[in-house]
């Protein structure tokens, strides 16, 4: 349309005309419009136009956002007005009524600081020629305008009469487009046609969209107010019908809701709940009778009470076992476990000489597969208490916990009310499982709301935001379980009695799957013990060369996979005797054996030591390779390491180097040597710090050519004087190096005290050496010199191979090796 513009002659005048932008308004000719102005070149344009002859170019931006539009942002097509009054208002801002005279165009902005001024030139109006079409689109547009006045409530109809005394064409299509409800981009499409049938036909296609969209509003306004109407009915209906029942007399049998209230009264005088529990439903009952039995609110009173009375209060298990029965069961559903078993038995003997003995809040923390959660019910059948378990895995919003305030739409309880709901006493044993995999988000965090529940000081009056009264948690016997203490917060741990399990050793394993997988298994897969039999060697075998896990569960599944092959060999061929399963027949039914027992490096090799690695899933063996190579003293750490075994590194590379003198290094020897500590199984991320005695080792063995004992591991932290720390994890390591046949392990001094928790037949099998310092570290590790008088060439002249490259038994892909 501007290119139209610009290519036409135009015959008006120019003039020079002070401009106002206008926000989310177009004005058109033939309009008096009053506008509210508090901008300051606004202003200023104003009285400037004032002063003149009180011309004013009035056009709108293109946003209405910009408080000081550049000149790219302004329309160019406006309405050239008069100001017909003008109001100054007390807070500074102006109120100006004007009047829209011609369409006019800007050809130029002329400087001026204080205000736009622009050279404008009057916009002359073509097609008023086109007489039939313009009676036509006339007609057309006052019916349409009769119809849209109708429908809209927001013009008078007084314009309707207005609108039909109009004879000038484009005096009409500019006072009807003024009242219709359209876009601004519409109205100043509108205002940008000079040529006036066009002009016309654009009102007429706009306001026949306006008239449809109205008529589909109409519809769903009638069809809201004829549900609305019908919902009146109903309720006024209900309400005259209880009128005339009132009236007749009719009572109780025929009024549901009564009949209901009743029952609820009933209920709770013979529901033993607490003081504040009893009080608090018989206030919901009195208000539930003030209210329209068919209402929403009379639902969620009613599901409140409900759930009040459904609450176990008093209701208890008794322990009908003596101490000897309850250690019984606990031994018939689980080998070893020791610590556990002994703490349960404490618990019930002092329940026996204690009448109220606060609930017991147990950790069992242990790598996966080792019983933690089986035990739980095991204590449960033990103590002939109820079992309800809540895993916690993945729990981010505390409202599982404490629950939803009734306020909410289908709020309920939380988790540990609705638990004990089912179980139906309020002293069972309560499995709260995966605590360590609690997370938290802007819902809340479900750790703090477990403060109150696990602390036997608070839960005696535990409050659920949906009961609103308080709950005795103190008789539960919590047990909660998880795989690390890391990701627990320091307050829960320190409500919780915490209590370690360790993986299992190779004979406790044997004795698990004889006593309790095989039949278990057997059992799942439609096989008799008749027709199946593991011998201790397939067990074994099973162990060594198809499973490496501290827990038991790959080893059921290992047994699984046998017993389903066995019952279809059984239903494909029929049953011939009892098919027996030796370690020989056990490659036959699995396949290639994942792991080498017995394997670690297999040969003494320089440069290569085994350290010791604790991991979420138990203990594991870890191998460190050194080589040196001529170079510029440059140190190279590959396999993932972590910052922290990264500085023993450091540490190690700093001791060798303060020692070289004692052992026969030359001065500088590391100048021009580069340093290579590689620990395989480079995929996995390995950290921690009890790495540095076997690090030290390893880069001493690879510069003094010295052999490092295949069959011997180490773990420790290393100091810059050589001081070797202690470390954690001592039993699960210990237990990966029986795993791996490793005769003899080097530990800190320190740690001499941890060695009361390590199975005895696992230190039977183990040569345990103590060490204060790694002088006594090298001196237990390293072989002596192959060779009488062999002396170490000086570094540079004589440069040591690379680290043997010997088959290992590869660590399994787990969770990341964490070294503590």
């Amino acid at each position: 349309m501007f290119n139209k513009i610009e290519n036409r002659e135009m015959n008006a005048g120019m003039m020079d005309i002070p401009l106002l932008p206008l926000r989310d308004v177009v004005v058109f000719p033939h309009m008096i419009v009053p506008l509210f102005v508090g901008r300051e070149r606004s202003i200023a344009a104003l009285e400037a136009a004032m002063k003149e002859e009180k011309e004013i170019f009035m056009v709108a931006q293109k946003s209405a956002q910009k408080d000081d539009p550049s000149e790219e942002e302004i329309y160019r097509i406006g309405t050239i007005g008069i100001i017909i009054q003008l109001l100054r208002l007390p807070d500074g801002t102006v109120k100006v009524l004007v009047e829209g005279k011609k369409r006019g165009i800007i050809r130029e902005y002329l400087p001026c600081e204080d205000y736009f001024l622009i050279c404008a030139e009057e916009l002359e109006e073509t097609g008023k020629t086109e007489t039939v079409r313009i009676e036509a689109l006339m007609r057309s547009i006052r019916e349409s305008f009769e119809t849209y006045a109708k429908m809209t409530k927001k013009v008078h109809l007084e314009m309707v009469g207005t609108i039909a005394s109009i004879e000038e064409p484009s005096k009409l299509a500019d006072v009807v487009i003024s009242q219709i409800n359209a876009k601004l981009e519409d109205k100043q499409r509108i205002i940008e046609i000079f040529h006036v049938p066009e002009r016309m036909e654009a009102i007429y296609e706009l306001m026949l969209s306006e008239i449809e969209i109205l008529q589909v509003e109409e519809k769903i306004k009638r069809r809201v107010k004829k549900q609305m109407e019908k919902t009146q009915k109903d309720y006024y209906l209900n309400e005259q019908m209880r009128a005339i029942q009132k009236e007749m007399g009719e009572k109780g049998e025929k009024d549901d809701f009564r009949n209901e209230i009743v029952e609820l009264e009933k209920r709770l005088k013979q529901k033993k709940l607490s003081e504040e529990a009893h009080k608090k439903v018989k206030q919901e009952i009195k208000k539930m009778q003030m209210m329209a039995p068919m209402s929403a609110e009379a639902t969620v009173v009613r599901n409140y009470i409900d759930w009040l009375l459904d609450m176990p209060w008093s209701e208890k298990t008794e322990n009908k076992h003596t101490l000897k029965e309850s250690e019984a069961i606990l031994e018939e559903d689980h080998y070893g476990l020791k610590q556990v078993k002994e703490r349960i038995i404490e618990y019930l003997a002092v329940q026996t000489l204690v009448k109220k003995n606060k609930g017991s809040i147990l950790c069992l923390v242990g790598p996966p597969g080792v019983g933690k959660t089986s035990i739980a019910k095991s204590v449960a059948r033990a103590t002939n208490r109820k079992f309800v378990r809540l895993s916690l895995g993945g729990v981010r919003d505390e409202a599982e916990i404490r629950g939803h305030r009734r306020t909410y739409i289908g709020a309920m309880p939380g988790k540990i009310i609705q638990l004990l709901k089912k179980a139906g006493t309020n002293n069972p044993v309560f499995c709260l499982d995966e605590v360590d995999k609690l997370s938290s988000d802007f819902r809340g965090d479900p750790s703090s709301a477990l403060l109150e529940v696990l602390d036997p000081e608070q839960n005696i009056a535990f409050n659920d935001n949906y009961l609103e009264v308080d709950y005795d948690l103190s008789d539960i016997m919590f047990i909660t379980t998880a795989n690390v203490l890391q990701t627990i917060p320091a307050p829960l741990q320190d409500r919780m009695e915490v209590i370690r399990l360790a993986g299992y050793t190779e004979p406790e394993k044997l004795n698990i799957a004889k006593l309790f997988l095989v039949p278990k298994v057997m059992e799942a897969n439609g096989l008799k013990s008749n027709d199946v039999a593991f011998t201790d060697g397939a067990l074994l075998t099973i162990i060594r060369q198809y499973t490496r896990e501290a827990g038991v569960r790959n080893l059921e599944r290992e047994i699984a996979s046998i017993c389903r092959k066995l019952a279809r060999k059984i239903v494909s061929n029929g049953a011939k005797g009892c098919i027996r399963i030796s370690s020989k027949s056990v490659q036959g039914h699995l396949g290639v054996p994942k792991f080498r027992h017995g394997e670690t490096e297999g040969r003494d090799e320089i440069g290569l030591t085994i350290g010791l690695a604790w991991t979420e899933v138990g203990g594991e063996l870890l191998v460190i390779e050194t080589s040196i190579m001529q170079g510029t003293g440059k140190m190279t750490l590959t396999g993932k390491l972590g910052d922290v075994m990264q500085e023993s590194a450091q540490a190690a590379l700093t001791y060798v180097r303060a020692r070289a003198e004692q052992f026969g290094l030359p001065e500088g020897f590391y100048k021009e040597t580069d340093i290579h500590v590689h620990v395989p199984e480079g995929a996995i991320p390995k950290d921690g710090p009890s790495a540095g005695i076997a690090m030290a080792t390893s880069i001493a063995s690879a510069f003094i050519r010295r052999k490092v004992r295949g069959d011997l591991a180490m773990t420790g932290e290393i100091t810059l004087r050589g001081r070797v720390l202690p470390i954690g994890g001592l039993k699960e390591k210990l237990l990966a190096a029986h795993r791996g046949n490793i005769r003899t392990v080097i530990i800190p001094k320190d740690n001499e005290k941890d060695l009361a928790e390590v199975p005895a037949n696992v230190l039977k099998n183990l040569e345990i050496i103590l060490v204060e310092n790694v002088d006594e570290v090298l001196k237990a590790a390293l072989l002596p010199a192959e060779g009488e008088g062999e002396r170490v060439e000086p570094i540079g002249k004589a440069m040591a191979p690379a680290a043997g490259s010997a088959d290992r038994i590869p660590l399994p892909l787990q969770a990341s090796l964490h070294e503590r």
